[in-house]
């Protein structure tokens, strides 16, 4: 596994965050780092003690797989910051998962005074989700301005109604499947668990999550957002483009990349279409009822018995033929969710961008090619906003379909920071052997000179615009 390169920068000291609001009453600048009056240790690197103003923070939280990040921007007006929250999850099963998320949205209602402008909702997947189900008194404590989702959440839309009556239709299927599987100690059970933990548990679920981030929003709900659409940011020197999702039904479903079209190599997954097959009720066997013998009965007799449970026999066994597809079908919920993610690419007064691209796979990556923005003086396209990004949010993990590389990372010719919230020990844990991918990180350390941050490795060593703390990255531009 490549291992960050630490970039020379001749003795530079990095900077100390400042993580109350009182710092920005002098129009962004940056001091010493203090949380509830204590003074917070560093990891590394001594404060330089001098204040120096920032063009944008943007504080990425360390739970390890899941996303929850901080944009803060000086105001136009000079009085304080204008913060943006994108996500509040950690992957479901991670040690502490509820005290992550409660110490962050802590830290995020300490960092913003209780006022943060705009919160941005990515899409449905636990891991971008949890901390509003588990740090919900936290984030009472936090009025939100505004609050963002891509189309595909609006419950108007008829669009994102059939997107969605799909995914729960899938989602039943798919928990029955579990159920099943477990029972039977099949070894696609704890894959099949696995995925569908990216949805939550029986009793918690994402929609459940969902729901209470679309509550936070003020009267009036949730702003959703199309694809090219260009969103000034009210008293921030800033502009939001909106590259995804797209509407076109094949680039949501497209989720793979072709040969050489990502890093790695390209799986080609042949994903059958099982939905269909799956229903609440499990199905008596593939002949009719006249031709066979109920397993309660065949059990009680000492041939068959011996015929389908020795050791050995299990292929004789045909009651679990119609769970066959359920692994490929959580492949492809997980998926076609992932590529419902809103990606937003932030363009600051100088015309550098900020990409955050949640989990958005090579359908939605495709999309942005053919989009063109107002860009103010003149249009905007897709590979101007690639072209022109200076910090990258990486996609899903550091996954193998959630960068592209001629359409993708080798567009941005002037990436400087890479950001990964991932924990590799909890992905091998679920046996997910390719996030992150060797492959794209050796990729971003060379297009970055080494300013590659992962949520589960040590800061850069001698960066004089990163800090950081157990808790969190923080990256002044």
């Amino acid at each position: 596994m490549a291992k960050p390169k630490n970039p020379t920068t001749g003795g530079r000291r990095r900077l100390a965050a400042t993580d109350t609001e009182s710092e920005s009453k002098a129009a962004g600048k940056i001091g010493g780092a203090k949380s509830g009056g204590k003074t917070r240790r560093k990891t590394s690197g001594k404060a330089s003690g001098k204040a120096q103003a920032f063009r944008a923070r943007v504080r990425m939280y360390r739970q390890g797989v899941g996303d929850c990040l901080l944009v803060s921007l000086p105001r136009s007006s000079g009085d304080g910051l204008f913060h943006i929250m994108i996500d509040c999850g950690v992957l479901l099963g991670t040690p502490d998962q509820r005290g992550w998320m409660q110490r962050i949205v802590a830290d995020i209602a300490e960092t913003t005074g209780g006022k943060v402008d705009l919160l941005a909702v990515t899409h449905e997947h636990w891991d971008h989700l949890s901390g509003f189900l588990d740090a919900a008194d936290e984030l009472a404590a936090i009025e939100f301005g505004q609050v963002w989702m891509s189309w595909a959440e609006n419950p108007d839309d008829e669009q994102a109604q059939a997107l969605e009556a799909a995914r729960a239709q899938a989602i039943r299927a798919l928990r029955l499947a579990e159920a099943r599987l477990g029972l039977a100690g099949a070894p696609e059970a704890q894959p099949v668990a696995d995925l569908m933990s990216l949805f939550g548990s029986r009793g918690r679920s994402t929609r459940d999550a969902l729901d209470a981030a679309r509550r936070l929003a003020p009267a009036g709900g949730p702003r959703y957002l199309e694809p090219g659409e260009t969103v000034p940011l009210d008293d921030a020197a800033a502009r939001v483009h909106v590259l995804g999702p797209p509407r076109d039904e094949t680039l949501l479903r497209r989720s793979n990349p072709r040969r050489g079209e990502g890093y790695g190599f390209a799986l080609g997954f042949a994903l059958d279409e099982a939905l269909a097959l799956m229903d609440e009720e499990a199905p008596d066997g593939p002949f009719a009822a006249r031709w066979g013998i109920p397993l309660v009965l065949a059990r009680s007799q000492p041939f068959f018995r011996r015929a389908i449970d020795s050791p050995g026999q299990e292929w004789r066994r045909i009651d679990l033929a119609w769970l066959d597809g359920a692994l490929d079908l959580a492949l492809r919920l997980d998926r076609d969710t992932n590529n419902s993610s809103l990606v937003l690419a932030f363009e600051l007064a100088e015309g550098d961008v900020l990409l955050f691209a949640a989990d958005a796979q090579v359908g939605n990556w495709r999309s942005w090619q053919a989009l063109e923005f107002d860009g103010g003086a003149g249009r905007l396209s897709g590979p101007d906003l690639l072209a022109r990004t200076v910090l990258y949010k990486v996609g899903h993990h550091g996954s193998h379909n959630a960068t592209l590389r001629a359409q993708g990372l080798e567009q941005m010719t002037r990436l400087k920071t890479a950001l990964v919230p991932v924990d590799e020990a909890v992905a091998r844990a679920r046996n997910w052997t390719r996030i992150p991918l060797p492959e794209l990180l050796e990729a971003l350390d060379a297009q970055t000179e080494g300013r590659v941050l992962r949520a589960d490795a040590p800061a850069p060593a001698a960066a004089a615009d990163i800090d950081a703390t157990a808790l969190r990255f923080d990256v002044f531009l």
